[in-house]
């Protein structure tokens, strides 16, 4: 009651306070830009860090399964690391681009 009105609690649920990663914070701007009807369900129903999270988790462990998967089948080893490490670091730059570019692909911008 704010004098003779009676006005709406309109404040969605409070979630916790968590500390977001780069994966999450690029999903939160797309969601927002790009999806707009998608957020604002997420943001009132108070599943929006939930989802970010969850988010994060995917793309990190997806991103250390797919460099490991693909260094391996590119002959990217140790002993390559032990006798050319210029070459070595310039492969797993190469690999873990490509990693990310498919995430951000599949599971960012999607």
């Amino acid at each position: 009651m704010q004098g003779d009105y009676n006005l709406p609690n309109l404040l969605p649920p409070q979630e916790p306070e968590v500390t977001l990663g780069k994966y999450a914070l690029l999903r939160r701007k797309f969601l927002k830009q790009h999806k707009r009807v998608l957020y604002t369900n997420l943001l009132t129903s108070g599943n929006l860090n939930a989802h970010l999270m969850e988010i994060e988790q995917t793309a990190l462990s997806r991103l250390d399964q797919m460099t490991a998967q693909m260094a391996q089948s590119e002959g990217v080893t140790e002993s390559l690391k032990a006798s050319n490490q210029m070459k070595w670091v310039g492969l797993m730059n190469n690999i873990r681009h490509s990693a990310e570019e498919v995430i951000l692909t599949e599971l960012i911008y999607s």
